[in-house]
Parts: C-alpha cells; structure tokens; sequence
C-alpha cells in the first residue's frame, strides 16, 4: 500500500463531523499515514494515524506498542499530561501500563467481570431499568433521557458492583465530567482530580474497616496485598469508565435509531435482533477515543508498508477503523439486522475493555425497555438542537430532550 506524503498529513485532533459519523477526511486517508502532532518545543512532531482496520487490530494485538503514556514523545502528552493531572495513570491505573504491571491487575479483575457473572446480574439490571424508566414516565413528556435514564442505569449499576453508596452519585458524576472535559480550566481539572481521589481513599478506608461483597472489599479480603493507593487507581479507573461509557451509548445509541426509525421499527417487530444491534451501534457510534487511540513504538516496526521509528506516537481512529470498507458493505449506514463485524469499539488485544460484557448486559436491557415502554418514543427538538459532546474525550449527548 502507498503511505501519505508527510506534506499531506493531518493534523491532531480530527474531531467528528456531524452526528454520527467521523470527520470525512478520514476516509480520504490510507490505512496508516504520517500525522502531524503539536509539540510545544519544536512546533510539531511526526508520528502515524491508524484508520485501517488490519492495521488496527495487528498494532492494539502487538506488543512493540506501548500503552504507558510517559513514553510518548512530547507531541502525545498533550493529552497524558491532561489526564495524569486529573488523578489518572497512577498506581493501579492499569489501562495505561505495559505487561506485566498490566497482567499484574487485570488477572485480579477478570474474574469480577465474566459472562457468567454479568447474566447473574440481570434481574438486578432490570430492576434498576425499569424504576429510572418509571421516573422518567412519572416526570411526564418532555424530559431528558440522559437525565432520567441514560446516566442513572450504568451509574447505579456500577455502584452497586463496586460498593460505593449511590447517594453520592452527584459527586463522582460532576468530577469525572470535569476530569473528562477537553475545555475545562487545568486549576478545575486539578481541583476536580484531588477531590475524587480523596473522594475514592475515603471509600477504600472505609471498606477496610468495613468490608462488603462488593468489587472494592474483594479486592481488600482477597490477599491480594494492593496498597490504598493502588486501590484508589483501579477504583477510580473502574467507577469512572464504568458508567461513563455505557451511559454516553445509551443516550447516543437513542439518538441515532431516532434517526434511523426504519432501524428503529425492526428492533420494535424482532426484538431477537438487539444482541446484534448493540453490537452495530458500538461499531457505528465509536465513542472512545474519538480524538484518537496513542500506542507508542518500543522500536522500529513496519505496519501496513509504514516504517514506525522507536519512540514514535501512533493514534488509532477507532471511528475511522469501524467505518473501514474491510468490515462489510455500506458501513456509514445504521444496520441493526448486520451480521457482527470484528469492530474495536471496545478495543482489542490485552486491553480489550474489562468490563465489556457488563456494558453489553446494560445496553440490551437498556434498549429493549426503553423501546417496550415508549412505542411512540421520538425526539422532542429538532436534531440540530440536541447538545453533543464534541468537548469531551468519550463521544455523546450532553442531553437527549424526548417525548412519548
């Protein structure tokens, strides 16, 4: 394959376009290409954009790529400095390290996170469902789905998991908001850093004087010899991605079959198809990472014809990835009768998202009641006024205004 000329190459970030769909030019580009990164010393550096699918899934699968954002040339750390001065990549932060620190945590993890788990907890997401659904129902037409449905099933659920009280849902929410905003102010992103990690200590000491069933007690009982501070990292990583993610699908994944009501009408009349569709919606929406992906070369590799220098940045357009004309035909459409595609929505290789069967649980369940209780649910403002999270790292609604 022939690679873009570096007097071609993109710049960072390439945001979304519209909607749903990532920016246009992306298409335009081979699978792999140079891409300029902004760099304070030098102006820019040179580093490589991923918008291929083979190449994707090779590169997250290859272990000569880097998760840990320290070795990242200065070009990346724009957004690993953001995000180590909100209280992430810490102790226990394992999303953003290198086996087999990686391993190390993840092993303790996995088995909090199986298939067979996840379906145990079922009935409990479903109670959870429908009460939000009753709040919304009683709240009356027009109301936010974001508000009164999307944020509060994962955000409950989570809580649950973890052992964190729900009653101090509004703080951790708020926070993570601030931590995960690309505009916020670096005083208020500090801020909001420290008062969520004091906020998580507190929790951990409390569950060591005071153990319960819950992931964080397990965690504390199990031997497993973690420190507080590393307990805090995977707490926070966990309560943050947690519900954050599911909730952004819920309210975007609305959004979009809202938009597409012949989608929409087939999820109604074969109900069988929502497995597959929540499959299609992860593939078609892509809400992490939409600014990019970073994985940093330990050495000289050759992907896809390119030649990556040792220390160099590469940046993964999961959107871009998920739209490749690799993965089946007429992939810009909503297709919720797809057969399923290998898609990296939620990632792939070693850090392939730990909790995915637990999001696939909520959004079944999320969807298939949302549609069963509202058969005349529509979107109560015209498209171009619903607000979208084009400022924030994780892709969605800021609200989603609904009626019935």
């Amino acid at each position: 394959m022939s690679v873009t000329a570096a007097t071609e190459a993109p710049s960072f970030p390439i945001g979304r376009e519209n909607l749903f769909d990532p920016a246009a030019e992306l298409a335009t580009f081979p699978a792999i290409s140079p891409l300029r990164l902004p760099d304070a010393e030098t102006g820019w550096q040179d580093g490589w954009l991923v918008t291929g699918h083979a190449e994707a899934w090779a590169l997250l699968a290859d272990s000569r790529f880097s998760s840990e954002r320290g070795r990242a040339t200065l070009a990346t750390r724009a957004q690993s400095r953001r995000m180590r001065s909100r209280g992430g990549f810490g102790a226990g932060m394992f999303i953003a390290m290198d086996d087999p620190e990686h391993a190390h945590y993840r092993k303790m993890l996995t088995g909090q996170f199986t298939v067979k788990r996840m379906r145990a907890l079922e009935p409990r997401i479903q109670q959870i469902t429908d009460a939000a659904l009753d709040a919304v129902e009683a709240t009356g037409s027009p109301a936010d789905l974001v508000a009164g449905f999307a944020l509060p099933v994962p955000s409950l659920v989570i809580c649950e998991l973890l052992g964190v009280d729900y009653g101090d849902r509004d703080t951790f929410q708020d926070l993570t908001r601030t931590l995960l905003s690309l505009d916020a102010d670096p005083a208020e992103t500090q801020a909001a850093a420290e008062r969520i990690n004091r906020f998580m200590r507190d929790l951990v000491v409390a569950k060591r004087a005071d153990p319960d069933d819950a992931v964080i007690s397990g965690l504390i009982t199990s031997g497993s010899g973690l420190t507080d501070d590393e307990l805090v990292g995977i707490s926070m990583l966990l309560l943050i991605a947690g519900h954050e993610t599911t909730a952004n699908m819920l309210g975007l994944g609305t959004f979009a079959l809202l938009q597409n009501p012949e989608q929409l009408q087939r999820l109604r009349e074969r109900p069988e198809l929502m497995p597959d569709a929540v499959e299609e919606l992860m593939r078609y929406l892509s809400i992490v990472g939409s600014t990019g992906l970073p994985r940093v070369a330990l050495e000289d590799v050759e992907l896809g014809g390119a030649q990556i220098q040792a220390g160099q940045t590469v940046l993964i357009s999961l959107p871009a990835v998920n739209r490749d004309p690799a993965l089946g035909d007429r992939l810009d459409e909503l297709d919720v009768t797809r057969e399923r595609t290998h898609h990296v929505a939620f990632g792939h290789g070693i850090h392939q998202c730990l909790g995915q069967q637990l999001a696939r649980v909520e959004m079944r369940i999320g969807f298939r009641s949302l549609l069963d209780r509202f058969p005349a649910l529509r979107l109560a403002t015209s498209p171009e006024q619903v607000p979208m999270r084009t400022d924030m790292t994780i892709y969605g609604v800021h609200a989603l205004p609904i009626a019935w």
